[in-house]
């Protein structure tokens, strides 16, 4: 049936285009009849995508053939969850920067999967050149980001090399030169049977650029602030997957959302709770370690990205009186804490709270399509996009937060302002200072 109606719908094109070129030379009547087209022409919702077989591996069905569907399909998500977990606790031991190439990798795949939707949906219609400009689009929006995070986190770095140098000068004027060049790619590529649609990919591609690389970039910045602002709101937010599905599975009755009908209100309440209790725990035991806690930073003398630091006091234990109704109910009149521990609480709220809406819009998304996943990556959960539509909404929650209330000003940066103006700029704020900090008493003051 959809593929008659689509038929039918490509024929109805066919002949309105056909109508359309006979009434070209006269402008206004061609509006109008584009006008009445539109208007006329019912709303057939998109092509169906075609539905990805199941790509369980043949040794599990084997093994849980003889449960039920629902058992089933909860040993394969379980068996896979503890596979990802493992992968995940491996890349975490080979640093950050693997962790930053892991996120450019997931990136690109949940990239991948939304454009092949779009291109899925549309095949039939042959717009040219809309997967080249589309990739073409994903580097120089990544060539834009990276740039930008090289420049702000490594200023040593860039200095040091003149090539980075030179590219770190003209980094906004190569990007802005390569997506321009991209833009009028996509201009002369406009065909005129295919106008409408060509527009509908090219804000479908920045949308998802918008969604996508935007948010992941986020995320690396999280990443070089100290791993343990990468580690702990991605954990927060699969603790809570877990546990909305584990209390959902054997508890749950009453529906949360008709977006997603199997969420319920006993899943989602007893992620919560599980998530702000997880996240404390966490967050004390990584706290206590600078491989964590520690910003990402370039030793020119090693020639190396190194994590070491002394701790801030962010991650130094102190003492906090605690309330007369808890005293008296534990008999502690303190309790030692990280105060990282307390801006956990806000972020596993955030993860338990208003994580689970990037999930809703991506099931909205599919519903939208007819589809139950985005691929078929990962056996009972379905593609990358499926397991990281609630992080990419955790990514910017952290970076605002971090602005907001951890960030100070980047002393890097500031010296990378100032070794970018001329000498006697140089010379000018170098005198400024001095006199500043000789009249607060932090210098002797010199005679002249």
């Amino acid at each position: 049936m959809t593929e008659l109606r689509h038929r039918g719908t490509t024929e109805n094109d066919r002949q309105h285009q056909q109508s359309e070129d006979k009434g070209s030379e006269s402008e206004g009547k061609a509006e109008k009849d584009g006008a009445s087209d539109s208007e006329s022409k019912p709303d057939t919702g998109p092509p169906g995508v075609p539905v990805p077989a199941d790509d369980t591996p043949e040794v599990l069905n084997k093994a849980l053939s003889g449960l039920s569907s629902r058992w089933k399909n909860w040993w394969v998500r379980g068996i896979l969850t503890l596979a990802m977990i493992s992968f995940f606790f491996f890349i975490i031991y080979l640093g950050p920067m693997v962790l930053m190439l892991i996120v450019l990798c997931v990136q690109i795949k949940c990239f991948q999967e939304i454009i092949h939707i779009g291109y899925s949906v549309y095949h039939s219609y042959h717009l040219p050149w809309f997967r080249t400009l589309s990739w073409y689009f994903l580097l120089c929006v990544n060539y834009f980001f990276y740039g930008e995070t090289v420049t702000d986190y490594f200023s040593n770095l860039v200095q040091r090399e003149e090539p980075l140098r030179i590219l770190s000068k003209y980094h906004r004027l190569i990007s802005f030169a390569m997506y321009l060049t991209g833009f009028c790619m996509f201009v002369l590529s406009l065909v005129k049977k295919h106008y409408r649609l060509q527009f509908y990919m090219f804000g479908w591609t920045h949308v998802t650029l918008l969604i996508v690389v935007t948010q992941s970039h986020l995320i690396i910045h999280n990443l070089f602030e100290g791993m343990i602002w990468f580690i702990v709101p991605i954990s927060c937010v699969i603790c809570n997957d877990i546990m909305a599905y584990m209390f959902g599975f054997f508890f749950g009755r009453t529906p949360l959302i008709k977006l997603s009908p199997k969420k319920t209100w006993e899943g989602f309440i007893g992620g919560f709770f599980s998530t702000v209790v997880f996240g404390i725990l966490l967050s004390y035991v990584m706290a206590g370690y600078s491989f964590f806690v520690c910003p990402v930073e370039f030793n020119s003398d090693r020639n190396s990205f190194e994590v070491d630091c002394e701790p801030s006091d962010l991650f130094q234990l102190q003492d906090y009186a605690l309330p007369a109704a808890l005293e008296s109910l534990t008999g502690w009149p303190t309790l030692r804490l990280y105060p990282f521990q307390i801006h956990s609480i806000s972020l596993s709220a955030f993860a338990s709270l208003m994580g689970p809406f990037g999930g809703f819009f991506a099931s909205g998304f599919k519903r939208a399509f007819k589809i139950k996943d985005f691929a078929n990556t990962i056996p009972g959960h379905g593609g990358i996009m499926d397991r990281f539509d609630c992080q990419y909404l955790m990514a910017t929650f952290v970076n605002v937060y971090i602005a907001s209330f951890i960030r100070g000003p980047n002393p890097a940066k500031v010296v990378q302002q100032l070794l970018a103006l001329r000498l006697d700029q140089q010379l000018h704020i170098f005198n400024s200072l001095k006199t500043h900090l000789t009249e607060r008493g932090l210098l002797e003051e010199e005679e002249d």
